[in-house]
């Protein structure tokens, strides 16, 4: 059996809205039949620049093995510290 939704309300303020919403399912208000996908193309993940010292011999040897594997070295530094901590 079909449910049709129902019509959401106007609300003169945001805190109406927030009430209404607390006391109210937003499974009866939303058809996701008709539900799209939709992409976000321009999204980026967050990231926080670092400074790290490390001995040159050390970043010419990542350099290196980035090269060999055609990535940028600091991506390179990035998968290693993520296969570790992961």
């Amino acid at each position: 059996m079909v449910k049709k939704a129902r019509t959401i309300p106007r609300f003169k303020s945001e805190a109406e809205e927030r009430k209404f919403w607390q006391s109210h399912d937003t499974a009866d208000y939303f058809d996701l039949s008709k539900a799209q996908r939709f992409r976000f193309p321009n999204l980026k993940l967050s990231t926080t620049s670092i400074s790290l010292r490390l001995p040159v011999s050390l970043l010419d040897q990542i350099k290196i093995a980035a090269n060999k594997r055609d990535v940028p070295y600091q991506s390179l530094i990035k998968i290693w510290l993520s296969e570790k901590v992961g």
